[in-house]
């Protein structure tokens, strides 16, 4: 049975729903050119991408990157999308123009921003929803706090992931529909690959959430397992597609610094007790226009909006309490939970909107006059508790007159359209004034990072360097070094810019053998005291550092330590920011042939001859020339190792093996010579593509057959 729409209301109202939030961005632009460049999005999210642009440029899938070795495996960090076709398309599109670091960051933002606007749209017109009322919902969903001050201005993986959970539930939705065809499952799939690929775990969890609560509500109404089988059938697909995503992480996470993080960290960033008062009361905290919509609905409505959304507010409450608890195993940081809070909230202010609208015909008050009594209570409580803190003025009293300004609009557009359209210009209006009043991103490090990064001097690209300084986010931030930084330290991945080859890195997931060894930390640092270690008793002809191919040292200006010994360095510069130091002669080969290594003591190996090394992204390839004899070769790669590292040379396959996990190994039998490649290619890319593959020709003849169907 097909369901009578208006597709191209739909279409038309999502484009602007998208729009009206393009415009929101590019005021907030206006107003601060870097409201959408901070923090992580500085040393980590940004180079990456650069990387990733590169990659692609290069004819290379960027599984791996040449550029740190903390950050060395892109697929397995997750956070940057490398499996989201979308993600990647944007990076290649974006890159291609010439922007600054910040006005790519913003377009990067943006663009998601409009997503997550189209879907939410979308989303509430599928409940029915007007489309005032459906563009108010994508306001909420897509400029609520939490997305704005941390999902498109610091961690672009919540919002790169996050920005299609709303398309999820929509397709979802539809999977559930039992008026449509059979061939409903396949609405899902593609919103499920896109969020799990989006490169953010929480948003997986509420994923995973979601399409619980839709199978138990939908069960509840039924009483039939078979309702829920084409949502969960879609939701299998989605998961097949973005399989090649989900093993990365499952397989690096494993033995990782993040696995072993202390069980501190899950008690951090939780939402306490003490700051539900900020859903109401406007302190440090951005104020959400659909708080007083649900409590203006409840309080008019009451049992009947409760009776009509008792599922949605379930789910709220749930997720409010995700939001408050500890986490556990490898998650922390509870209150990541919050965007997801804010649509769920929005979906219930729509229904309270529209209750009390449907009410005012019964002889209730309407819902301006509801909201002005709200916020004048608000304000009066707030200063009698003290608890407007630095930013109640001049906002309370925007939020009064945008109280009373939606009254005076329902009393004089009572039987009018404006009335309709009042909540979503006053939600627009009091998010706009919150960001221009409050800074997006208080207490958030900035760093002056200037574009002369993208430059190499007065580093050399075919040297390996190790970074030694101190924690960026006390040391580099713009209130401790308002002149720009990084030309020589270059902090967490923005090595990557230039295509410098760094120990380096930002990594939270930290699967490198070399961030456990080092002790690195999220940011890239080094850990002090190991860091003088390795300077004063391993970087010698023979030390630690000479066997990872280590043959450039940065050190900061904050930081009193010379490698030993010094007739091994060579002082090349002297700056404000630091020192930097080559090993004496050339740079060291990407791939040598040793004789002896202190992991095998008890073995020799012969010396090969090694020719024309390509060290390319995800693989090696060499000549190789081991001499006849009873001793075999042994080829050191100066990359970091991971699991899943193939040797071949000519038919044979020979083993790799690791130095103490930090490097790859590849012992070579006498008498051998050719062409040997090493290349990248652990099980869960085989396994992973392999069922990518076979859910893209489900999807594609279904979505075939489905067609054919209906015509």
């Amino acid at each position: 049975m097909k369901i009578r729409v208006n597709p191209w209301l739909n279409f038309f109202g999502a484009i602007s729903a998208g729009l009206i939030v393009v415009a929101f961005c590019l005021i907030l632009l206006w107003h601060d050119p870097f409201v959408f460049w901070n923090d992580d999005y500085e040393l980590s999210i940004l180079p990456v991408f650069a990387d990733v642009a590169r990659g692609w440029s290069e004819g290379h899938w960027p599984l791996l990157s040449p550029y740190s070795w903390v950050c060395g495996n892109l697929a397995g960090e997750f956070q940057y999308g490398t499996f989201s076709f979308f993600i990647n398309a944007a990076v290649v599109l974006i890159w291609k123009f010439p922007l600054t670091f910040a006005q790519q960051a913003a377009a990067l933002s943006i663009a998601h921003l409009s997503v997550l606007a189209l879907g939410a749209f979308l989303l509430a017109r599928d409940r029915r929803f007007s489309i005032a009322l459906s563009i108010f919902v994508a306001l909420v969903a897509s400029l609520n706090g939490w997305i704005i001050c941390w999902g498109a201005t610091d961690w672009f993986g919540a919002l790169g992931a996050f920005a299609w959970l709303p398309w999820a539930w929509w397709g979802a939705g539809r999977a559930l529909d039992q008026k449509r065809t059979k061939w409903r499952f396949l609405w899902p799939a593609p919103f499920v690959y896109l969020v799990v690929t989006g490169g953010f775990p929480y948003t997986v969890l509420m994923l995973a959430l979601l399409i619980a609560w839709l199978s138990i509500k939908l069960l509840g109404e039924t009483r039939s397992i078979i309702s829920i089988l084409p949502l969960w059938f879609g939701t299998l697909l989605g998961l097949g597609l973005s399989a090649p995503a989900w093993l990365s992480i499952l397989d690096l996470i494993q033995g990782s610094a993040r696995e072993l993080q202390p069980a501190s960290a899950h008690w951090q960033w939780l939402v306490p007790p003490a700051a539900l008062p900020g859903l109401i009361l406007p302190n440090w905290t951005v104020k959400n226009w659909a708080d007083f919509y649900t409590l203006a609905g409840l309080v008019a409505c009451g049992r009947q909006l409760v009776r009509q959304i008792k599922w949605e507010l379930i789910l709220l409450l749930l997720v409010l309490l995700l939001a408050m608890l500890p986490t556990a195993g490898v998650f922390r940081w509870s209150f990541r939970w919050l965007p997801f809070f804010h649509l769920i909230l929005a979906i219930c202010a729509a229904e309270a909107l529209r209750a009390l609208y449907d009410s005012i015909k019964a002889g209730f008050r309407t819902p301006a006059t509801t909201a002005l009594v709200l916020v004048v209570l608000v304000a009066v409580t707030m200063s009698i508790l003290s608890k407007g803190g630095q930013y109640a003025f001049p906002l309370t009293w925007v939020f009064l007159g945008l109280a009373a300004l939606w009254f005076f609009l329902d009393v004089f557009f009572r039987n009018s359209e404006v009335r309709e359209w009042t909540p979503a210009a006053i939600a627009f209006l009091a998010l706009l004034t919150t960001y221009l009043c409050i800074p997006p991103n208080c207490g958030v490090p900035k760093y002056d990072l200037s574009q002369k990064l993208l430059e190499p001097t007065p580093l050399d690209p075919q040297r390996l360097y190790l970074s030694i300084y101190p924690w960026a986010e006390q040391t580099y931030r713009v209130e401790k070094k308002p002149q720009p930084i990084g030309q020589i330290v270059r902090p967490g991945s923005t090595s990557m810019w230039a295509g410098l080859r760094f120990i380096n890195g930002y990594s939270p997931i930290r699967p490198a053998g070399v961030a456990r060894e080092f002790y690195a930390t999220i940011h890239g640092e080094i850990d002090p005291a190991t860091g003088m270690y390795l300077l004063n008793d391993q970087a010698g002809p023979d030390g630690e550092l000479a066997r990872l191919g280590v043959d450039g040292i940065v050190v900061a200006r904050e930081v009193d330590i010379f490698p030993q010994p010094a007739s091994e360095w060579e002082l090349i510069t002297v700056a404000d920011e630091g020192r930097l130091f080559q090993r004496r002669g050339a740079p060291f080969a990407r791939v040598r042939s040793v004789t002896s290594i202190d992991s095998r003591p008890n073995e020799q190996f012969v010396a090969a001859t090694i020719a024309r090394i390509n060290d390319s992204r995800n693989r090696v390839d060499v000549d190789v020339d081991v001499p006849s004899g009873d001793r075999p070769a042994l080829l050191t790669f100066s990359r970091p190792y991971f699991r899943g590292y193939e040797a071949r040379l000519g038919n044979q396959e020979l083993a790799v093996n690791s130095y103490r996990g930090l490097f790859p190994v590849v012992e070579v039998p006498a008498d051998l010579h050719g062409r040997l490649t090493l290349t990248y290619q652990p099980y869960w890319l085989k396994w992973g593509s392999g069922a990518a593959v076979a859910c893209v020709l489900v999807v594609m003849l279904s979505f075939f057959a489905a067609i054919s169907q209906y015509r």
